[in-house]
């Protein structure tokens, strides 16, 4: 019934406006709760986007059944990207007790003065910040969620690789 109500083009629309709403979820818990998003944050929220986007531009090319796999395994590195960051996060989060609390210098500062290379190598291998818990739901911590999340997109974008052509 849901293939008879989801069309590829909705479906990928779907996913733009949900990566997006996903984007906006953590801007509204960071700004309720007062939270400094860590670097690992904000990188999961540009993969997020990024993720978006690409429905986005699947929504208006509408492909075809090749063009959807191919989508599909887009959409899925994509996600399995944004997965591995949140992986990251989690398992700093779970090995705070062992690392020095350190905030380190801000996502911008080391995008604007460190080449591509070192300012990469810094964001992933978090900070203090990135190892605490500052807020959680039923138990799970923000990156837990973000990494539900792109499996959940990364299972979507498969599903929608499956739809005929209407």
């Amino acid at each position: 019934m849901l293939n008879k109500l989801l069309s590829a083009r909705a479906g990928y629309l779907l996913g733009f406006v949900a990566s997006f709403a996903s984007v906006g979820l953590a801007l509204w818990i960071q700004t309720r709760y007062q939270l400094n998003p860590c670097p690992l944050c904000i990188s999961q929220r540009m993969v997020l986007m990024g993720l978006g986007l690409l429905f986005l531009t699947a929504a208006i090319h509408n492909p075809a059944q090749l063009g959807r796999k191919i989508y599909a395994a887009l959409h899925v590195m994509v996600a399995i990207g944004g997965a591995g960051v949140a992986i990251r996060h989690w398992w700093l989060q779970a090995h705070r007790d062992s690392m020095v609390a350190d905030c380190g210098v801000g996502f911008d500062y080391m995008f604007e003065n460190f080449p591509l290379r070192k300012a990469l190598t810094l964001v992933f291998r978090g900070t203090g910040d990135c190892a605490a818990i500052d807020w959680t739901y039923l138990g799970l911590s923000i990156p837990q969620m973000a990494l539900i999340t792109f499996i959940g997109f990364a299972g979507f974008a498969l599903y929608l690789a499956t739809l005929k052509q209407k």
